[in-house]
C-alpha cells in the first residue's frame, strides 16, 4: 500500500509536486484505523463499522469493477451504504457494481445516499444523453489512450446506476454500526453536493470541493457552477478542526494546520475571482473587459494543489457572470447576430477571401498572438466550409493552441478543432 499521507504531506509543505497528485491506480491504500481510499478516476473513500462498509462515492463505469475487487482484496465485509458526493457520472456510474457485489454475496443491496438533486440530474443526464456523450469525447477526448472517460458504453449514464434510496435536503446524520457520519449539503461544483464529517475520524470527506487543482467552477460545457458558494463551503469545513481530509479526486491530506491552509487557499482564490468579477460588473463593465483584466495571484495558482491543469480562472469569471448577469455579454451586436457563416462570409469577401483570411491567421499565429489567430481562421472555415487548405491552416493553429494551454478541458477543446478539420481536410466530414 501507498503511504500517500506522507506523499501529500512532503508535496504541500514544499510547494513541489514532483509526483502525480491525481493518481489512477485502482488500488487501495489505508489511510487510517478502518479508513481506506481506492485510487480511481474518482477516488472511493471506505470506512469499516460494525454493521458493514460505508462507502463515498463509486467512480466512473470504466472503473467500479476494479474499484471493487480492490476493496475485497482488503476485506469481505459487506457494503452496507454508498453515498454519492454528487452526482456526476465519475462519481455514481460505477455504482452497478457495487450492487452487482452485494447480490453475488447473496447479501442486501447497498443503501444509497445523496442529495434530493442527484435524481434530478440524473433525469437531466437521461434527457440529454446524446449531449453529454458529445461533451464527454470533446472533454476527454485527447487523452482516451490513458485510460480517461467517465461515462457509460451505450449511455453517458449507465443503465445499472444505481439511484439514491436516502435523499435529503440540508442535512442528514447516518449512524452506521458504531460510526456517524454527518452530511451537510452545499453549491459548488454542482447543486447537488455534499460533504461529511466523520467525528469518530475526525475526518472530512470533501468529494470534488477539493480535486488538487484549481476548483472545477467554471467547465465551459456544463451547467452552472457556484465560486461563492463553494468558497463558503471550504470555510466551513476549515472550522472542523479535522485531522484528515479526503478528496475524490488527489491525494487525501492529514494534520490540522496543513487541512485549514489548503482549504483556505482554495477559498481565498475563488473568493477573490468572485469580488474582482463582481466589482467590474457593478461598474457597467462588458464581459470581454472583465475576462482579460480579472486575474488570481500567481504565488496561489503555483500551489500544487491549486494549479490550473484542469479548469481555469477565466473559465470561472464567465460562470460568475453567467450566474449573477445572464448571457447577455454588454456587446449590442451579440443580442440579435446575424449567422456566423453569414458574418464570416462578409469578412472573407473584405480580406479577399478564405484563403487570406487563413493566410493572415497563419502570421499571427507565427506573431504569438493565438487568441486573435484562433479568432480569424475559425472565420476563415466558417465562410468556406469546404476550403480544405482553410482546414489545414485551422488544425495546425490549434494544434499549436492545444500544446500551449495547461487546463485539460483547453486542451479538449482545441483537440477537438484539429480532429475536425484534420478529418475535413483529408474528406472525411467533420466529427
Amino acid at each position: 500500500m501507498a503511504d500517500l499521507l506522507a506523499l501529500s504531506a512532503r508535496i504541500i509543505d514544499s510547494g513541489v509536486a514532483d509526483e502525480p497528485v491525481n493518481r489512477t491506480t485502482q488500488e487501495l491504500s489505508e489511510v487510517g484505523d478502518g479508513v481506506a481510499m481506492v485510487e480511481s478516476f474518482s477516488h472511493v473513500v471506505t470506512f469499516r463499522t460494525d454493521e458493514g462498509l460505508v462507502c463515498f462515492d463509486a467512480s466512473g463505469a470504466a472503473a467500479g469493477g476494479r474499484v471493487v475487487e480492490s476493496l475485497r482484496r482488503w476485506t469481505s465485509d459487506p457494503i452496507h451504504s454508498l453515498v454519492y458526493t454528487h452526482g456526476h457520472v465519475d462519481h455514481v456510474g460505477g455504482s452497478g457494481a457495487f450492487v452487482a457485489d452485494a447480490r453475488e454475496s447473496g447479501r442486501p443491496d447497498p443503501v444509497v445516499v445523496g442529495h434530493a438533486n442527484v435524481p434530478v440530474r440524473m433525469d437531466r443526464y437521461d434527457r440529454t444523453n446524446g449531449y453529454n456523450t458529445t461533451i464527454n469525447a470533446r472533454q476527454f477526448g485527447g487523452v482516451r489512450g490513458l485510460g480517461i472517460g467517465i461515462g457509460g458504453e451505450q449511455r453517458f449514464l449507465p443503465a445499472d446506476a444505481a439511484r439514491p434510496d436516502v435523499t435529503f435536503t440540508d442535512r442528514f446524520t447516518a449512524q452506521v454500526g458504531d460510526v456517524t457520519f454527518q452530511m451537510r449539503h452545499a453549491k459548488g461544483e454542482t447543486d447537488d453536493h455534499l460533504w461529511a464529517w466523520v467525528p469518530q475520524h475526525k475526518a472530512l470527506c470533501t468529494g470534488d470541493f477539493l480535486i488538487w487543482n484549481f476548483p472545477n467552477a467554471g467547465n465551459p460545457q456544463k451547467v452552472q457552477r457556484y465560486p461563492l458558494e463553494w468558497a463558503h463551503a471550504l470555510r466551513e469545513m476549515a472550522a472542523m478542526d479535522a485531522e484528515l481530509l479526503l478528496p475524490a479526486h488527489g491525494l487525501p491530506i492529514a494534520g490540522r494546520d496543513r487541512i485549514a491552509g489548503v482549504l483556505g487557499d482554495v477559498a481565498t482564490a475563488l473568493e477573490h475571482l468572485v469580488a474582482d468579477t463582481l466589482a467590474l460588473m457593478n461598474e457597467g463593465a462588458t464581459l470581454d473587459h472583465i475576462l482579460h483584466t480579472v486575474r488570481v495571484d500567481p504565488d496561489l495558482l503555483a500551489k500544487p494543489y491549486l494549479r490550473p491543469l484542469y479548469d481555469e480562472p477565466e473559465f470561472v469569471v464567465r460562470n460568475v457572470w453567467r450566474l449573477y448577469g445572464g448571457w447577455y455579454d454588454g456587446n449590442p451586436a451579440h443580442l440579435k447576430p446575424a449567422p456566423q457563416s453569414a458574418f464570416a462570409a462578409e469578412l472573407a469577401s473584405l480580406a479577399g477571401g478564405s484563403t487570406a483570411l487563413a493566410a493572415r491567421a497563419r502570421e499571427v499565429a507565427d506573431g504569438g498572438d493565438l487568441r486573435l489567430a484562433c479568432q480569424l481562421v475559425e472565420l476563415a472555415v466558417q465562410a468556406a466550409p469546404d476550403d480544405v487548405g482553410a482546414h489545414r491552416t485551422r488544425a495546425e493553429i490549434y494544434e499549436q493552441r492545444r500544446q500551449a494551454e495547461s487546463s485539460l478541458m483547453a486542451k479538449g477543446i482545441y483537440g477537438w478543432a484539429v480532429r475536425q478539420s484534420t478529418a475535413a481536410a483529408d474528406g472525411e466530414g467533420s466529427t
